[in-house]
């Protein structure tokens, strides 16, 4: 899967259930990989936003 040009893993956790996904110095777990996807977008959002603002502060 990709958001945008990042690409992300996405995997089964071991031990638990769930998924849970990495991109971009994020990690993220969902119920099911929909889910963990869905949050990661969210989270990828949140640090680009972030980086952004500091950039031009």
């Amino acid at each position: 899967m990709k958001i945008g040009k990042l690409n992300v893993k996405m995997f089964k956790i071991r031990n638990r259930r769930g998924y849970a996904a990495i991109c971009s110095d994020c990690l993220t777990e969902g119920a099911t990989q929909n889910q963990a996807y869905d949050r990661m977008v969210k989270a990828v959002r949140r640090v680009t936003k972030r980086a952004k603002k500091s950039k031009f502060a």
